[in-house]
Formats: C-alpha cells, structure tokens, sequence
C-alpha cells in the first residue's frame, strides 16, 4: 500500500483549533427593479443555509459539511467550515420582498427597490 504523507495540522497534534469562518465571495448588481446579491458558497446546502434580515443589515451564513465516509482515514484535510457575512441593507430596498435562490453552490438574492425609489421615465405631454 503507497504512503500518502501530509503535513499535521494543529487537530492532529493535539493541539486546539480555531473555527474556520470564511467570507464567501460576492459579486453585486443594480438595475432599475433591484440589486442583485451573487455569493459563492460550495458545499452548502440549503439545509446549512440561513439568510436573516433585519432592519438596516442582511446576514448570510452557511455550513459546509464533509460527507463521512466509511473505512479507515489515510489523510484528511477537508473538514467542515463555516461561511458568514453581513452587509449593509441599502436604503431604498423593499426589506419585505427580498427572495433568495441557491444552485450549485451559488446564493442570489433579489434585494427589490421599493416603489419610491426606482427609476421611472415621465411622459410628456403636448399641451395646445
């Protein structure tokens, strides 16, 4: 059997370890019905998801879990890890509509403007 040799990490020294929390990548963009929030989350599931809202805030976090596997470890160096941002809620969004989708590993959020606050074109009239 070939020996796969990997460097400890301190959970296998014995000695304790911080949580891992990382801040998924996000990209945003604006049109004239909303901004659109794009996280990128691999490996969790909409069972490990939450998206809160709260007054002037949004919060994002998520859990990715390892699968267990059955037989013994050789090397593990995929464990799970945590998954947290918070971000300022802009004004103008409509807080009550907010709708959130995850595929593939990708959360978009839909942060709609509410009515006061989107762009509209004023029709002119002629007057005689």
């Amino acid at each position: 059997m070939a020996q796969v040799k990997i460097a400890k990490r301190q959970e296998e020294a014995g000695e304790p370890v911080a949580p891992s929390f990382l801040h998924p990548d996000v990209d945003v963009y604006e049109n004239d019905a909303e901004m659109l929030l794009v996280a990128d989350l691999p490996g969790v599931s909409r069972e490990h998801l939450t998206v809160e809202v709260d007054d002037d805030q949004f919060l994002i976090e998520g859990q990715r879990w390892r699968a267990k596997e059955e037989g013994e470890t050789i090397a593990r160096e995929f464990r799970p890890l945590d998954f947290r941002r918070r971000f300022a809620l802009p004004e103008g969004i409509d807080a009550d509509r907010i709708t959130a989708q995850l595929a593939s590993g990708i959360l978009t959020l839909h942060l709609p403007k509410s009515g006061g606050v989107r762009p509209r074109k004023v029709e002119v009239k002629t007057v005689s």
